[in-house]
């Protein structure tokens, strides 16, 4: 059960590294968490199943301090859908410590225009898009598209993807249409290891300096246990095509308890992605998400 209890017991057993850059190594920064809380303030969307637990900022940042995590980059949650209201409450209350990414419609034709107040207004520093594999995922390749990126480009905020690899072609013209945008993958594009071949897609769009991708989701793509081996072998490939600058951890809180423990998903990528040494794990630790969201530090 997700309780406040479990939540905030977890990582006391796990302690880990200080908060800011130093002797006790580098500035860890999560790039992938979700926020929800039941609050009549912010109602969910019609139809929505929330867990019955909250996944709240105040029991985020009690893990965050007990685990060494100094800030965190919060993506709006399907929970409340196009309604972004929690988590502008949240960046409002916590400016310092978090960064917003929302959601917008991308079948509304008046989409950019909310990214453009979302942005301007409320703090949002990006949008995230998700097309699913179906058919209903079709209007990524539709005309609401190049209006909603190209807003996105003149705002200057990165246009986060969460797609499967199989839909990566089709974002390239948008890509291509937008040189100067910084465009995330989520999750790797979910791509599974044991199909090394179809992570060709993803490893492709490292032809793009703009493009970065999470490796994060190494727990639910995995066939092994943890420290998920076959997931690292897929972080090594995409670390020897795009860089360690473009590549950046994510615990998918609370999204990944059903596997792993928040300090257990920390520890993942701190202590474990051999890969990664020196400068190159300071990147992917928090130095690209420092990168592509600008903390005041």
């Amino acid at each position: 059960m997700l309780n406040r209890r479990t939540f905030l017991a977890l990582p006391l057993a796990t302690p880990l590294a200080a908060p800011l850059m130093g002797a006790s190594g580098p500035l860890v920064i999560d790039s992938h968490v979700h926020v929800w809380k039941h609050d009549p303030a912010f109602p969910f969307a019609a139809g929505a199943k929330p867990p019955a637990e909250d996944a709240s900022a105040e029991m985020l940042l009690e893990l965050m301090k007990a685990n060494g995590v100094s800030r965190t980059v919060i993506i709006q949650v399907i929970h409340y859908k196009w309604d972004n209201s929690y988590l502008a409450d949240v960046l409002k209350r916590y400016p310092q410590q978090f960064r917003g990414v929302c959601r917008v419609n991308p079948e509304d034709p008046a989409a950019p225009d909310h990214l453009s107040r979302l942005t301007e207004e409320q703090g949002f520093r990006g949008v995230r898009l998700s097309p699913s594999a179906n058919p209903d995922g079709d209007w990524i390749r539709g005309p609401l598209m190049p209006p909603l990126w190209k807003r996105c480009a003149q705002l200057k905020v990165p246009m986060t993807v969460l797609t499967p690899v199989t839909r990566l072609p089709e974002i390239m013209p948008l890509i291509e249409r937008n040189p100067d945008l910084t465009v995330v993958i989520d999750h790797m594009a979910d791509s599974p290891p044991a199909q090394p071949e179809k992570l060709e897609s993803l490893l492709a769009l490292a032809r793009y300096p703009n493009v970065y991708v999470k490796i994060s989701h190494m727990w639910s793509l995995s066939k092994q246990p943890y420290p998920f081996a076959d997931s690292a072998a897929q972080v090594k490939r995409l670390y020897d095509k795009f860089g360690a600058k473009r590549l950046m951890w994510g615990t998918d809180w609370p999204i990944s308890l059903k596997q792993l423990t928040y300090p257990r998903a920390v520890e993942l990528f701190r202590d474990h992605l051999d890969v990664f040494q020196g400068e190159d794990r300071a990147w992917v630790l928090g130095k690209t998400v420092q990168q592509v969201w600008p903390f005041g530090l």
